[in-house]
């Protein structure tokens, strides 16, 4: 069972972990391929899969990501930095929706 797996067992999923599972399930790639310092230009998608993978991703966390901050064909754009983008997003997100609500 990959690390990302074995460790979501035990304890909340990391968004890393969240990242890793939608490689796996939906877009079948290699777990051995999935490290934070992976980019998402080494994972075998090719463009219109980039873009599916960061859409995907964004519903799982009910997010958006501005293109200016993110662009998935950018060269060296990596897993880890993508879960720091995610991260910020949600963060962003709860504070407008509890201004809002």
């Amino acid at each position: 069972m990959p690390l990302f797996l074995r460790r979501s067992l035990r304890m909340p999923p990391s968004t890393f972990d969240a990242i890793a599972l939608v490689l796996a399930e939906k877009f079948h790639v290699d777990p051995a391929l999935v490290q934070p310092r992976s980019t998402l230009d080494s994972l075998g998608l090719d463009s219109l899969g980039l873009m599916e993978f960061v859409f995907a991703v964004e519903d799982r966390f009910d997010v958006r990501i501005p293109e200016e901050r993110l662009d998935p064909r950018q060269a060296g754009v990596t897993l880890e930095q993508l879960a720091t983008l995610l991260d910020e997003a949600v963060a962003a997100k709860t504070v407008t929706d509890a201004a809002a609500g």
